[in-house]
């Protein structure tokens, strides 16, 4: 069997961000409308530092408006949430993303639950997941959206295929299953306390990796032909302290060799995170001006 087809996540992301670009200029063209992202760090994290950097520059590659709000890491709770009322005010605000983690002093579920969920572009409020149980429309986990668009991309057949998918976070793992029921696939969530693990991996005609544990997959986990979704990011440190190496959750070697198609780490499903705000901020702005997302 020849190696799988790599799902080139860089190349999609930028077919998206171009789609969001020409729906942002037929938004100003047509209703003058100009969607606006805002973004609030806490702290200092050098790795959000670099994340919210990029979000705004593509953000603003895109044609919107990019809104930055950097506070101390001994920022209170009531002050970060008098924050968040004022965004959720203010009309030039179509999308709100605080950027996790916080500092331990904060309640990153009081923060996020007091995000309008109209605006709530992560698509974290228990109303957006709500939304997404019952098959309404909402904002859907930018993660996620993105996998569902590189599935797509890769010709993945979705309805009636068995889709595994490792990881039960609320982030990923949970709407991830939603999404691929939505789809029509059967679903298996598995984690770490799932029995035989391998075995339920092995049944999968699509899996989605999103467990935070370095190449933990193997390819005899892999059912041959499968398309392989790693959404891990894990740094391994040299043992000759020479450059960390980043590696997903599945053993990529091993797994193109049997996977119809899989994404690579870095460069598959990272990308499309960033990508997959940006389309979210132009819906949410659609829905608030109560007009039609434009087709481009």
């Amino acid at each position: 069997m020849t190696d799988a087809h790599l799902i080139d996540g860089k190349a999609i992301a930028a077919d998206v961000r171009a789609t969001v670009a020409r729906q942002v200029s037929a938004l100003k063209d047509s209703h003058g409308l100009t969607p606006g992202l805002a973004v609030v760090l806490v702290g200092e994290d050098p790795a959000s530092q670099i994340y919210v950097r990029n979000k705004g520059k593509q953000t603003i590659a895109a044609g919107m408006q990019s809104f930055e709000f950097k506070l101390p890491a001994d920022t209170t709770q009531e002050d970060l949430l008098a924050q968040v009322a004022a965004l959720n005010a203010d009309p030039d605000v179509h999308g709100i993303l605080v950027q996790m983690p916080l500092p331990g002093q904060l309640d990153e579920n009081a923060v996020v639950n007091a995000i309008d969920p109209d605006k709530d572009v992560d698509g974290l409020h228990p109303v957006n997941a709500g939304r997404l149980s019952l098959g309404e429309e909402g904002l859907v986990a930018c993660t996620p959206q993105g996998c569902m668009i590189l599935l797509e991309r890769a010709g993945a057949e979705l309805e009636g295929a068995n889709a595994v998918v490792i990881g039960r976070s609320k982030l990923v793992g949970k709407p991830m299953a939603q999404l691929l029921l939505g789809a029509n696939a059967t679903v298996t969530i598995a984690h770490s306390r799932t029995r035989d693990l391998a075995d339920v991996c092995r049944g999968a005609d699509v899996l989605v990796a999103a467990v935070g544990r370095p190449e933990m997959v193997r390819g005899d986990w892999i059912k041959p032909g499968a398309t392989v979704i790693d959404v891990g990011m894990n740094r391994l440190e040299a043992p000759d302290g020479g450059k960390a190496k980043l590696v997903g959750d599945v053993a990529f070697d091993e797994a193109k060799a049997v996977a119809r198609a899989i994404t690579p780490v870095p460069g598959g499903v990272g990308p499309m995170t960033i990508a997959c705000l940006l389309l979210n901020t132009v819906t949410a702005a659609c829905r608030q001006a109560g007009i039609a997302v434009p087709s481009v």
